[in-house]
């Protein structure tokens, strides 16, 4: 029931996800300010925000699930110290529209897909802060951010075969599918909300 899942994922938002892989997305989280400490505090905040939102997960389920969200969490809080030793400061988590939805996600089922929803943005976002590192030549930074890639991409995967385990049946698949497909609407809307408050076109792929 899920061998196609990711890419029945991609494919239904695939416009809303070509956007949010476009170079315009770190001016949007950013607010146009791309420096290097600006753009790494982001990062920070952002791999914040998800280690919180799947502790939280981690804490109210069982077996498996619990012990797959709080794989999770480790990886992100991982991916969070090591951004901010590159800052060497902390920064607080924020936790944006995209893990407010997760926050509200109260099943197994759901929150796989949000998961995999998640990390379909995440590719793209990790993406453009590899671009912005090797365009500063900073090769070591561009390899940190190419590593916390790997690992989204890692987990997005364990939460398919998570999916596969928990779904009953297609309906529940249909819910994860609904799910994932909204958290990326929620970050594309978030996206374009910031560009346009700068008086930028979001509509564009460049």
């Amino acid at each position: 029931m899920t061998d196609d899942f990711r890419d029945d994922v991609a494919a239904a938002a695939e416009t809303e996800l070509d956007r949010l892989g476009s170079s315009k997305r770190l001016v949007a989280l950013t607010d146009a300010t791309l420096d290097d400490e600006t753009v790494l505090r982001a990062a920070a905040a952002s791999e914040a925000a998800a280690a919180d939102v799947f502790a939280e997960w981690a804490a109210d389920a069982t077996g498996s699930a619990a012990e797959t969200f709080a794989a999770f969490a480790e990886r992100e809080r991982d991916h969070y110290e090591r951004v901010a030793a590159e800052l060497g400061d902390d920064v607080a988590a924020e936790s944006g529209d995209v893990h407010d939805y997760l926050c509200d996600l109260d099943d197994t089922v759901e929150r796989a897909g949000g998961v995999v929803g998640r990390g379909l943005v995440a590719e793209r976002t990790l993406a453009q802060f590899v671009s912005y590192f090797v365009n500063s030549a900073d090769e070591a930074r561009a390899d940190l951010f190419r590593e916390l890639r790997a690992d989204t991409d890692a987990d997005t995967e364990t939460a398919i075969s998570l999916l596969a385990d928990a779904a009953a049946d297609e309906s529940d698949v249909e819910r994860a599918r609904t799910a994932a497909i909204e958290v990326v609407n929620v970050a594309y809307e978030e996206y374009v909300e910031a560009l346009e408050s700068m008086g930028v076109n979001a509509k564009s792929v460049c």
